[in-house]
């Protein structure tokens, strides 16, 4: 371009996979689940690659399972993106506001939960986010799924994600959800 203005160069955002962990033992659970991983894909800068198959577990509050509380659907999504963490964090947090989620109590029950698992295999921690997830090498109901897209899987600074599987205190838990059974083990 001669005499005109040239235009700024545009800086690329990396496009990165990320794991999301989704859960709801409220409401219409699987239509949840399917509804909330339909607004993912509708979400400026997410890809959704891979939904896991849904699972059943208990409800697990802090003073361990609660045989009282719904049980739980989970499922794990394989995602690309090019938002960084704290803006998937707001657009994951957006999704569930938009679900009737209801943050009152700690582990309490939910129309949808979200979780960032893991984020290009980094970590980070801060006052709003820490990656990879905190107790994501414990839970089951976590690792189960992802191993379901990702048999292959690796949480960075954990491990082996099929190894951390096997040693999840609540592995015999997670089962594979019946719609036929209304996911009843």
């Amino acid at each position: 371009m001669t005499g005109g203005v040239h235009p700024k160069p545009q800086r690329l955002r990396p496009v990165v996979p990320a794991v999301l962990a989704l859960g709801a033992n409220l409401g219409d659970r699987a239509a949840i689940i399917h509804d909330a991983v339909d607004a993912l894909a509708r979400t400026d800068g997410v890809t959704v690659d891979a939904v896991s198959t849904l699972f059943t577990t208990p409800a697990l509050k802090p003073g361990g399972i609660d045989p009282d509380a719904p049980e739980y659907l989970n499922a794990v999504a394989l995602i690309h993106t090019i938002l960084p963490p704290h803006a998937l964090l707001d657009a994951v947090n957006s999704i569930e506001n938009a679900f009737g989620r209801v943050r009152t109590e700690r582990w309490g029950d939910r129309t949808l939960d979200i979780d960032i698992v893991d984020y290009d295999a980094r970590e980070l921690d801060d006052e709003r986010l820490t990656l990879p997830h905190p107790r994501a090498a414990e839970r089951g109901f976590v690792l189960v799924p992802w191993l379901d897209v990702d048999p292959d899987a690796v949480l960075v600074g954990r491990g082996r994600v099929s190894d951390l599987a096997g040693l999840a205190s609540d592995r015999d838990t997670v089962v594979p959800f019946s719609a036929d059974r209304g996911g009843a083990r």
